[in-house]
């Protein structure tokens, strides 16, 4: 007992070590770089790949395990439902502890988990094994909000973009590898290939990941916490919007991949497992748009025209392919490109909308975003498997049509700079007016505006903070502070008088 003690007071020791060049320094804080950046992207996707790689290779496993069709659909079940479990309960730890040392640990534990589910060969512990590991593969959601917290505002929709984009390629790379590996070998060696990602993930961050303060420095009560995300809910209609578009945005995504093997499958493609599993490197090649498309659209106009544009491409990639996809497969082709493409697009955008709402409640804010997405995949897969078993393809489809529609009509009936539940008060602009000049243009405006900027943008984010920790200054949510809309808007308009006569960005 004493010598297991000891080791765990070495491992806690070891993992919890802060390297010299990754400890925090009030004075000379550490900056946000694209190497950082990256590697938070790399993180994401293959951590979030846990969670799918036993979705193309169900029936191996059935056989490997000796059990029904009907037993082991059940591992990507309660994989979901530790991963949401995950989101409701770990996730808004995020607002209190230290992200780094919290990163490290739940990366530790889910790799080292995963090796249960490498070498047993009873069902139920790999049932077990699979919700547990789930349940800690919520590190990627925690890097999010850190990324909200981290890029400058005229490059966060880039930021953001970067680590989106390998969550989605997170979830279809692990199908493409998964189907790929186990064809030629054994199930087990894609779990192993994952358990060496998790801990070389570990390693990378460990070594490069800065030791960022807790934005809640004086502590919280967990569990006034927990209802505070129903607090800032119902409260911020900007996270309303975005959570109902992301609810019905993300149902077309499932109901697409889930009914789309079904399709490939049958008369007349008859594609065989591993041509199906490939039929995903499409949806991979739109990744790459994303970074792109945030750095020259989403960073420079308001998101909600983002979130319409990438509607847009949804429901015009949908209806090629619902409508065409029974006799050519050029149909499916374009509508895997365009759903990813138009998916990412607007979690980007709705991202960054929501993360300007509460500074020191971001966790809890995409906790909300986040759990309305996890429903609105749930309610596609049922949706779109039942509407394929009663009317094929095209039932499917045009089902996924009017939930693009429904988030169209979200979005249409509240304007970029309304402050109130519905209308298009304060105008139809749809470029931003939160930024101000980037550093290149700043120092061709001379050194005096340089300096005052600077002065008026950290005038700003000090007030803003001041506003999120002050009970007097607006709404108490969990120990945590909304600042009212009136003094937000007082506090931008006087960080904006400085840059008036400055370069537009």
């Amino acid at each position: 007992m004493g010598q297991l003690r000891i080791l765990w007071i070495n491992l806690y020791s070891i993992v919890s070590y802060t390297p010299k060049r990754c400890r925090y320094d009030p004075a000379n804080p550490p900056g946000f770089s694209m190497p950082l950046n990256l590697l938070f992207g790399f993180a994401a996707t293959f951590t979030v790949a846990n969670l799918y790689y036993n979705h193309p290779i169900l029936n191996v496993l059935a056989d490997d395990f000796g059990v029904s069709y009907e037993a082991v659909s059940v591992v990507p079940t309660l994989m979901q439902a530790g991963y949401a479990a995950g989101l409701l309960f770990l996730c808004p730890l995020g607002d209190l502890f230290k992200r780094r040392t919290f990163v490290l640990w739940l990366v530790w534990f889910t790799a080292t988990v995963w090796i249960g589910l490498c070498l047993t060969r009873n069902f139920q512990v790999f049932l077990f094994l699979s919700f547990l590991t789930a349940l800690t593969t919520v590190t990627p959601q925690l890097m999010l909000p850190l990324v909200g917290d981290l890029a400058p505002a005229h490059r966060r929709a880039t930021a953001l973009s970067i680590v989106v984009s390998g969550l989605l390629l997170g979830m279809l790379i692990a199908r493409v590898l998964s189907g790929v590996v186990t064809q030629y070998t054994t199930w087990r060696d894609i779990y192993w290939l994952s358990f060496g990602l998790q801990y070389l993930i570990l390693v990378l961050l460990w070594f490069f990941m800065p030791d960022y303060p807790s934005t809640n420095p004086g502590g919280l009560n967990y569990f006034k916490m927990l209802w505070s995300i129903v607090t800032i809910t119902i409260h911020e209609p900007v996270l309303v919007q975005a959570c109902l578009v992301g609810f019905f945005t993300s149902s077309t995504f499932t109901s697409f991949w889930t009914t789309l093997t079904f399709l490939l499958s049958e008369s007349p493609y008859n594609y065989n497992n591993l041509v199906i599993g490939l039929f995903a490197l499409i949806g991979i090649g739109s990744m790459c748009f994303g970074p792109p498309y945030s750095r020259f659209i989403i960073d420079k106009f308001v998101p909600l025209f983002s979130v319409i544009l990438g509607e847009c491409i949804c429901i015009t990639g949908i209806a090629i392919g619902t409508y065409t996809g029974t006799f050519t497969i050029a149909g499916p082709v374009i509508q895997a490109f365009a759903i990813d493409l138009g998916l990412q697009t607007s979690q980007i955008a709705n991202r960054s909308a929501i993360y300007a709402i509460a500074p020191k409640a971001r966790n809890r804010v995409n906790t909300a975003y986040m759990v309305s997405v996890f429903c609105g995949q749930l309610m596609g897969t049922a949706v779109g498997n039942d509407l394929f078993a009663r009317g094929g393809w095209t039932s499917s489809g045009s089902a996924s049509v009017g939930f693009i529609a429904a988030a169209l009509v979200i979005c249409f009936s509240r304007g970029p700079w309304e402050k109130g539940w519905v209308g298009w008060r304060g105008g139809w602009s749809i470029r931003r007016r939160d930024l101000g000049p980037r550093n290149g243009d700043v120092e061709k405006s001379g050194e005096r505006q340089n300096g005052s900027l600077d002065d008026d943008e950290a005038a700003r984010e000090r007030m803003a903070d001041e506003m999120a920790g002050e009970p007097t200054r607006g709404a108490e949510v969990g120990g945590g502070v909304i600042g009212e809309e009136k003094d937000m808007e007082e506090v931008e308009l006087s960080a904006r008088t400085g840059r008036e006569n400055c370069v537009d960005v």
